[in-house]
This record gives C-alpha cells, structure tokens and sequence, in this order.
C-alpha cells in the first residue's frame, strides 16, 4: 500500500510504501485485551488495614464455670467486650467479629492482591500492529468520529519534527487539514452532577496522534495542545492508537518514523 508524503505547506512531495506492520488483520478482541491489560499496570494498589475493626479487647469463653464466660445464659458465640460489669453479670456488646457493629470485614480487599492482567508478548505485538494497520483505514477512523483532512490517508515529511513552537505546529495541523479536531480536542464544559467526574470542571476527547521517530523539538511544543498526543515510535503502544479499546485513531506518521518502523521491523515476532 502506497500513501503520499505531504510537505508542511499541504503539497505533496512524493510517495512511500507503507511497511508489512501496516498490513496486519484488524483484530479488535487483541486490541481490547492489549488495552486492558496496559490499563491494569497504571491501577493503584489498595486494601484495608489489616488491624481495621480488630482493635477492640473482645473474647468470650463458652466454658463452664469460665470467669466472663456465657455457658448456661443464653446468648452468642460472638466475641464480646464488657462495657460495665456486676460481680459475674456484664453489659457487654459484640465487637471485633464481620457480624458486629464495628466489627472486622469477613473478606476486605487486601494490597497484596495483583492487579495486573496478562498478555502474551506475542499477542500484544500483533494486537499493536492491528492497532498500526487500522490507523489508515478511512472508515475506522471516521467511525470514531474523527473528521478526516481531505487528503488522508497520508504521511508527513521529516520537516514537521524540527518545529519548535507551539503556535507554528497549530498552523501546520490546520494546513494539513486537522483544524477540526484541533477544535475537539479544547474540551466542552459539563453541567453539574455528573459523580464520574469527581470535580472535574470540563472533558476532554482524544483527537490527534503525532507519531514522530524520537523525542525532539516537536514532542516539546505540540504536547500541551490540548487533545493532541505525540509519541515516539519506540514508545508506541495500544492504548495510544486505539483509546478506549477501539481501534482507528486520527494519526499523523512522520516519514522517518514509517521508515524507522521498517528499518527495525518494530512490533514484528
């Protein structure tokens, strides 16, 4: 498969083949699990104390003729801490027992749990290269309601990477026809009681993906525009190309990182 190189200026410059990793079988279920199990590593850590609910001096003897035992009277097994006492006769309550009021949980979540879920290396190199291929699918990406320039697909030359300002990669993004999605990316403003929000004041959509061959001058000026990520090919993963699981992400190739990815048969077995 063929595509045109752009220039900055929206000209084209020539043509390049695409690279086998562009080739790969659309797998969404690959995609999904590569996603999640990427999702999974950033989850934090969490459980309960392991004295929670313990801390009460609690027992009670079911012995007969036991001092502070409940044989012959009547009552529960459940462990109980006196709260005044006559003689042999207590006010007593229940405590420390999942039955309790303030009494321990049967089954807290513990922090030695692993979170994480696992794929096979294998899976997550197809499942990113599935993820590469659908990046030029037209349909896939207007799918996920991207607005495509009217060019696309197409790739960008090398000229892109040595910009060094932030308001000069606006005006080349627009050039090239993502003026659109510069737009959806500014976020919108959501109305009062939304709980997932969690005070978060305004919402924000993925738009475009800049895939450049390493960190540069533009990794520096383009990363704050909001919506818009930029990524070298060597940290390319699924959940870049395919947020929320869904694969056919509006992205933008630099030519040297196409050629990059074939040099190094990046993501290849």
């Amino acid at each position: 498969m063929k595509v045109d190189i752009l220039d900055i200026s929206n000209n084209k410059v020539g043509q390049l083949e695409l690279p086998v990793q562009f080739m790969e079988e659309i797998r969404q279920d690959l995609i999904a699990r590569a996603v999640l199990a990427q999702q999974s590593e950033a989850r934090q850590i969490y459980g309960a104390n392991p004295h929670a609910g313990k801390r009460a001096s609690a027992v009670l003897s079911r012995r007969r003729r036991k001092y502070r035992g409940s044989y012959g009277i009547g009552i529960a097994r459940s462990p109980r801490k006196i709260m005044t006492r006559s003689g042999t006769r207590f006010n007593w309550v229940g405590a420390f027992a999942p039955n309790t009021v303030g009494g321990r949980r049967a089954h807290p979540p513990k922090a030695t749990k692993d979170l994480a879920k696992r794929i096979n290396r294998k899976e997550k190199k197809k499942a990113i290269r599935s993820a590469i291929s659908a990046t030029m699918v037209s349909e896939l990406v207007a799918k996920r309601g991207h607005v495509l320039p009217e060019k696309f697909p197409f790739i960008v030359d090398d000229k892109i990477e040595g910009v060094g300002k932030t308001g000069e990669v606006f005006e080349i993004l627009t050039r090239l026809g993502f003026g659109s999605e510069l737009e959806r990316g500014e976020g919108r403003k959501i109305r009062a009681g939304r709980g997932k929000l969690r005070g978060r004041k305004y919402k924000r959509k993925r738009s475009l993906l800049i895939v450049v061959s390493k960190p540069g001058n533009l990794m520096n000026a383009a990363h704050n525009i909001p919506g818009i990520d930029i990524v070298g090919i060597k940290s390319l993963n699924a959940e870049l190309l395919a947020p929320g699981a869904v694969p056919g992400r509006l992205t933008l190739w630099t030519k040297s990182a196409v050629e990059q990815l074939r040099a190094e048969k990046s993501f290849l077995n």
